[in-house]
C-alpha cells in the first residue's frame, strides 16, 4: 500500500489568513507611523523637485549671465589691458566682479584662473596665486597651465621649492605640448635651489619621455652642464 505523501503546501484558507495578517500589519504599521512617512515622502519630492528647480530655474540662467558678464574681461585681456580684465571699466564686469557674482558657475571659475592670470602679469604674485588655486578644472590643458603659472609665480617671490612643487604638478598632465616646459622650469629651479642631483633626475626625466620635443633634444647640453655626460 502506497504511503500518503507529506503535505508541503499550505491549505487555501491558511494562505488567505496569512496574507489578512500581512496586510493588517502593514495598515498597523502605517498608521502608527503614517507621519513620518509622509514627511520622508514629502522630503524626497522637496529634494528631487528642488534639485531640478534650481538647474532649470536658477543655474542654467546664471551660467548664462555670467557668461555675458565674462565676455568684455576676456577681451581685455586679450589686448593686455590686465587692469581692466581685472576691475572692469565702470560699464562692465571685470574678472573680479565675475567671481564676486557669479562664482559657483564655469564662467565664474575661469574668471578665477583669469584674474590670476591678470595679477601675475601685474607683478601682484601673492594674489595671483591665491586665485589660481582656487582655480579648478579636469580641463588637461587649462590646468596644467595654471599650476604652471603658480610655479612662476612662486618663483617671482624666490620660493624655488614651492615653484617645483607646482611645475611638477604641471609636468605631470603628460602633455608632449606642455610637460616637457614645465619640467625643464623645474629643473632650472632645482638648480637654482642649489639641488643638482633633484635637477638631473629632471632633466634625465625630459629625455626619455619627450625625445623629440624641443627641450628632449636640448637636455644633453642641460646634463653635461652638471657633469652628465651621455
Amino acid at each position: 500500500m502506497a504511503e500518503n505523501k507529506t503535505q508541503t503546501s499550505k491549505p487555501a484558507s491558511t494562505q488567505e489568513f496569512d496574507l489578512q495578517q500581512s496586510v493588517d500589519r502593514a495598515q498597523d504599521f502605517y498608521s502608527k507611523n503614517k507621519n513620518f512617512i509622509l514627511v520622508a515622502l514629502v522630503a524626497v519630492v522637496v529634494v528631487i523637485g528642488g534639485f531640478i528647480g534650481y538647474n532649470r530655474f536658477f543655474k542654467e540662467p546664471n551660467e548664462k549671465k555670467a557668461q555675458e558678464a565674462i565676455f568684455a574681461a576676456q577681451n581685455y585681456l586679450a589686448v593686455d589691458s590686465f587692469r581692466l580684465a581685472l576691475s572692469g571699466d565702470g560699464n562692465t564686469y571685470g574678472f573680479l566682479q565675475v567671481i564676486d557674482k557669479y562664482g559657483s558657475t564655469k564662467a565664474g571659475n575661469l574668471a578665477r584662473y583669469s584674474a590670476g592670470v591678470c595679477y601675475v602679469k601685474l607683478g601682484d604674485y601673492q594674489k595671483g596665486i591665491e586665485q589660481l588655486k582656487a582655480f579648478s578644472s579636469d580641463d588637461l590643458v587649462l590646468q596644467p597651465l595654471a599650476n604652471g603659472l603658480i610655479g612662476d609665480a612662486y618663483m617671482e617671490l624666490n620660493k624655488a621649492d614651492d615653484a617645483v612643487s607646482y611645475y611638477k604638478k604641471a609636468g605631470a598632465a603628460d602633455n608632449e605640448l606642455i610637460s616637457p616646459i614645465y619640467l625643464l622650469r623645474a629643473g632650472l629651479a632645482l638648480e637654482k635651489a642649489n639641488k643638482p642631483q633633484d635637477a638631473i633626475a629632471v632633466y634625465q626625466e625630459i629625455r626619455q619621455k619627450y625625445p623629440q620635443t624641443n627641450e628632449g633634444r636640448e637636455m644633453d647640453k642641460y646634463l653635461a652642464r652638471l657633469g652628465v655626460v651621455k
